[in-house]
C-alpha cells in the first residue's frame, strides 16, 4: 500500500498513525505500508495520479484501491481496503 501525504503537519502524523493502527488490527497476513511526501516526491504522486492528500492506495491483491481525503474514520478506511467491519473484530476491542 502507499500512503500520501502533505508534509509532516500534525494531521498527516495522525492520518499516518491511524492507517497503521487499523492495517495492524485487521490485517493478519501483514502489510506494506509507503508513505510518499507529496511534496518531498512529487514524481511519485504524478505517476500514481495523485491529485489530492492525504490518499491511501491498496495496490495488492487487486483491484486497486483509493481512498481520498479524511482517512481519520478506521471504518471508512476498512470499507476502501475492502474489508467489511462485520468481517472483522470490533475496532473497539483493540
Amino acid at each position: 500500500m502507499r500512503l500520501f501525504i502533505a508534509g509532516t503537519s500534525p494531521r498527516s502524523r495522525r492520518t499516518i498513525e491511524t492507517v497503521r493502527r487499523v492495517c495492524d488490527a485487521h490485517l493478519a497476513d501483514g502489510y506494506d505500508l509507503e508513505i510518499i511526501d507529496i511534496y518531498q516526491q512529487q514524481a511519485l504522486a504524478d505517476a500514481d495520479s495523485i491529485l489530492a492528500a492525504p490518499t491511501l492506495v491498496k495496490l495488492q491483491p487487486p483491484p486497486v484501491r483509493r481512498i481520498t481525503g479524511d482517512l481519520s474514520d478506521e471504518r471508512r478506511i476498512l470499507q476502501g481496503l475492502g474489508l467489511h467491519p462485520a468481517e472483522t473484530k470490533d475496532l473497539d476491542d483493540s
